[in-house]
């Protein structure tokens, strides 16, 4: 980002942050994050030092640990790790969602018990919505929820679900019978990793990641009252209470995908020199990477947008905005990541220069959360007005 753009758009404390966090980001890096990956664990040293640095909790409130900011400010902490070339996926699902839905929801026992773990990385929590019949269909979910005495008794599926191994409970989203209408509900349980009857299994990814994915099975898992988060009626606000800051972060997360692929994109087009001049001296070179440095400003735009307008506690125009800056954000995301292994041509395909992998981990952010085609959906049918197909 410009000095100008930012100064226009970000606070100085936003500023401040944003280049603290490039710095942590610049001490572990690319090499890091591969090296981690293929040897099959977690990226734990950084996370810690994240966490020490107050970063992993910089949206959940300061009474429990956290910086008191919204998803303005974690989804810089994102961005900047991304370009830096180490992600870490699990702050969209930990803080970003799960820490959310519970410090706007959750009761004050579910918020001292969970809150401070998340702020200062000491306990994580997986978020399980995906299910293998319902796709994008959130309606479709199958997972129920039934009370019987002071408990709740849990059976249902999962899929996709990310670092479930490392996570001390998952936020489970179910649907219960409205006792009034008969008709079911979405409600979101807190469920323990050791919770009898909660089971999982690997999925075996060709995509290579730190984060691994998951089958869950509940299979008749009982749960104290206590596990219910919210109101049992709330429903669908609770739910997009979670949604809306993994879309803005899905976007943070893309963003600094996108400009990582691109820095490495831009330093080999300086140097490289197979003519008189520098490659990037070409416009067959250097115009697609002028178009997807734009494309990536434009989508980082929308993002803050939603950001803002979330935090501003504007639910509605939030979950506009974060649909369309996720979708901005992919498309952006894969258009730099293309260009960037195109022009380093047959180096843009070898381990050092740690491109080829994100061809792709770059089309992830079209899929997940929700696929491009259903933010389609949503902004003609909710924005524009137009009937819907389905």
């Amino acid at each position: 980002m410009s000095p100008a753009t930012a100064a226009a758009l970000e606070t100085e404390e936003h500023q401040a942050l944003r280049a603290a966090v490039a710095a942590l980001g610049q001490r572990y890096g690319r090499e890091y994050h591969a090296r981690v990956t293929r040897e099959g664990g977690h990226p734990d040293e950084l996370w810690a030092d994240a966490a020490k640095l107050g970063y992993l909790g910089v949206n959940l409130p300061e009474e429990y640990g956290g910086g008191g900011g919204g998803i303005a400010e974690l989804s810089i902490v994102l961005e900047e790790l991304g370009a830096a070339g180490c992600p870490l996926l699990m702050m969209v699902v930990s803080p970003a969602i799960c820490g959310t839905v519970i410090a706007r929801f959750g009761t004050d026992a579910q918020k001292r018990a969970w809150l401070p773990g998340l702020a200062d990385g000491s306990r994580t929590m997986a978020f399980g919505i995906t299910e293998p019949d319902a796709g994008s269909n959130s309606h479709r979910i199958t997972t129920t929820a039934r009370r019987e005495g002071d408990t709740w008794v849990l059976t249902g599926r999962k899929v996709f679900i990310s670092g479930v191994d490392i996570a001390d409970a998952t936020l489970i989203v179910g649907r219960t019978e409205d006792a009034r209408t008969g008709t079911l509900k979405p409600c979101l349980f807190i469920v323990p990793r050791d919770a009898p009857g909660f089971t999982r299994s690997p999925i075996d990814m060709e995509l290579q990641a730190a984060e691994k994915q998951f089958e869950l099975v509940l299979e008749d898992v009982r749960l104290p009252a206590d596990a219910l988060v919210g109101d049992e009626d709330a429903g669908l606000l609770q739910l997009f209470a979670g949604l809306n800051p993994e879309r803005i972060m899905t976007a943070a997360f893309a963003i600094g995908m996108g400009r990582f692929a691109l820095a490495r994109a831009v330093d080999y087009a300086r140097t490289r020199q197979v003519w008189k001049e520098p490659i990037g001296a070409h416009q067959a070179i250097a115009h697609p990477l002028a178009a997807a440095h734009i494309d990536l400003e434009l989508a980082r735009l929308m993002m803050q947008k939603a950001a803002r307008l979330y935090d501003l506690g504007d639910d509605a125009a939030a979950g506009e905005a974060a649909n369309m800056a996720k979708y901005a954000a992919a498309e952006a995301c894969v258009k730099a990541v293309d260009q960037a292994v195109h022009t380093l041509g047959g180096n843009g395909l070898t381990r050092e220069y740690g491109l080829a992998s994100l061809v792709t981990a770059s089309r992830v952010s079209r899929i997940a959360p929700v696929s491009r085609e259903m933010i389609l959906n949503f902004v003609s049918h909710q924005t524009l007005g137009l009937p819907r197909s389905y």
